[in-house]
Parts: structure tokens; sequence; C-alpha cells
């Protein structure tokens, strides 16, 4: 995958945003050590998955359908005007509008979660002849989505060694802790998830992928749901620890950037500091922690910040 990595990191330079790392004083003080964040919520649609779905999408040339919690749907939207978008009945109302906008054809399911919009996915796909492309269970994805977000984050950040992500199907983390890996071999990887949808925690109990589980009440979405069958063979060696974070703390996660950094980001983005502003993390080295976008509608802000 690191031949993916550079090819990707070329293909996407100069179409797509090098976020910035910037120093957070209050991730730093409740850690005990130098904490960046890693900005993807300032990427061009909102979040980093605008990467994979550009770069896997320039390798094809079928029809191209998807399912999405909104943002792979989102960069999707962004490169294939016309793309087929299969999203849950309970997307964030801003990624389906937003879906609409850029002249998708956006088909909401009748499930609450992902996993069962993806079967009817793949099932509208042979029905229609078209090319399924996964959310992050696709080896391009992969390569652009973790692995060109993680060669920015070593160069702009040289001194970290522990790096805290969110993991949903497994495709930016995945990415990044080969890369990571590859040139820090003494890297920390900890991924972060809902404790209610812990596909990676579960994986790494039963050592096989578990790829899907029932749905979840949640708003973060993009972390529900099971991992790869392809994603999670690449991190089980990687991985080095799981951090598990509750509805509650998520939210807390939400309300915290935006007091302490004056940053709006989706739930699904504040599991990573949801992690480390619940004590669910303990570092002894410099870390950067992944903020992964900033997707949410004015409903659901008016929920998170107001109650």
């Amino acid at each position: 995958m690191i031949e993916l990595i550079f090819e990707a990191a070329e293909y996407l330079r100069g179409r797509v945003r090098r976020t910035p790392v910037e120093y957070s004083s209050g991730l730093s003080d409740l850690l005990g050590v130098p904490v960046w964040l890693k900005l993807e919520s300032l990427q061009l649609t909102g979040s980093f998955k605008i990467r994979g779905a550009m770069f896997a999408i320039s390798k094809l040339n079928e029809q191209v359908i998807t399912c999405s919690a909104g943002n792979h749907g989102k960069g999707v939207a962004y490169v294939k005007r016309g793309a087929t978008i299969c999203v849950p009945r309970s997307v964030d109302r801003s990624k389906l509008d937003a879906m609409v906008r850029m002249g998708a054809d956006v088909r909401v399911s009748e499930f609450d979660g992902y996993d069962d919009t993806q079967d009817w996915a793949l099932e509208i796909a042979a029905r229609e002849g078209k090319y399924f492309l996964s959310a992050f269970d696709d080896d391009a994805v992969m390569a652009a989505n973790g692995g060109t977000v993680a060669m920015e984050v070593l160069e702009d950040s040289p001194d970290a060694r522990v790096f805290v992500l969110p993991v949903g199907g497994g495709g930016l983390s995945a990415g990044f802790a080969v890369w990571a890996k590859h040139r820090l071999p003494d890297a920390t990887i900890i991924g972060c998830q809902h404790v209610l949808s812990p596909a990676l925690k579960m994986s790494l109990d039963a050592g096989h992928a578990i790829t899907k589980l029932p749905a979840v009440e949640t708003m973060a979405g993009g972390v529900e749901g099971g991992i790869g069958a392809r994603t999670f063979p690449v991190l089980q060696p990687l991985v080095d620890e799981v951090a598990l974070v509750s509805e509650v703390e998520i939210l807390d996660g939400v309300r915290w950037m935006v007091e302490h950094d004056q940053y709006l980001i989706e739930p699904t983005a504040a599991v990573t500091i949801a992690a480390c502003i619940s004590g669910k993390i303990r570092c002894s080295e410099p870390a950067v922690v992944v903020v992964s976008g900033r997707n949410v509608s004015v409903g659901s802000v008016k929920t998170i910040l107001c109650g």
C-alpha cells in the first residue's frame, strides 16, 4: 500500500486542501504532552472523505453507486455529478441536502443503520449494473483517506509519536496506520469508537472482522456499524489501543471544541476529542488528534449546544 499512498498523494496535490496541523493548548494541558489537531474538518466538502472519493473515482470508468453516512457521499457527489448515493434514513440533514445540491442521485433507505443500508445499496448496484464504491473497504480509499493524511501529519508534526484516530469502517485508520508505522515503527496508534458500536474492539477480540452490527441511535453516524473485511486485516497488527466513548461524551467533545478552540465539528469527528477529555487516553509522548469533519445540521447544533 505504500506505493499506492505515494500515488494518491501525487494525484491529490493541488486538488484537495493540505489541512493545517494546529497546536492545542487545551488538550496539551489535559494530556500533559504537546498535542496537535489535524483539522480535516477544514477540508473541501467538510471532511477527509473527499480524498478517497476523488482518488478512487479517478481509477474508474464505470457508473458509480456508493453507500454513505454522509461525508463520503458528499465527496463522491463533488467528484462525480449524477452518482448514485444510498444513505440511511438517519443521515444528518446538512449532508443529505449538500449531496442533492451537488446533483447526486440520492436514495434514502428505510434503515437507520449503515450496514443494512449498504446491503440495500449492493442490491441496487447488482440490479442496475453499476460499480459499488465502498466508503472505506477499498485500497485506493484507504491510501488516500488515511495514507495521505498521515503523510501530511508526519511532515508537519515530526515530534509526534501518538496518533489518535476515529474508527468507523476503518478506511482512514488503516491507511493512516500503514504510513505512520512505515515511517515511525515506534508510533502508537489509538483508535476511537462509539461504545455501542465497537466494531474494531470486537474484531480484535474475535480475531476476525466484524463487518455488520445492529444499528444504534447516535448523532455520530460515521462511526456506527461494522468494520471493513479489507480494512481490518490491515489495521489489526498496527493498532495499539482502542478507546470507547459514549454518546454523552461525544457530544461533550463537540461542545469542548467550540469552547476551547472555537471550531464547530460534527459528532463523528468528536470521538477523538471525547476520548482525550474523558480520560480514556493516556499519552507519554507528543500526540496528534485527527479531527475528521465539520458537517452538521443547524438542528443538530441546537440540540448539542442548547440541549
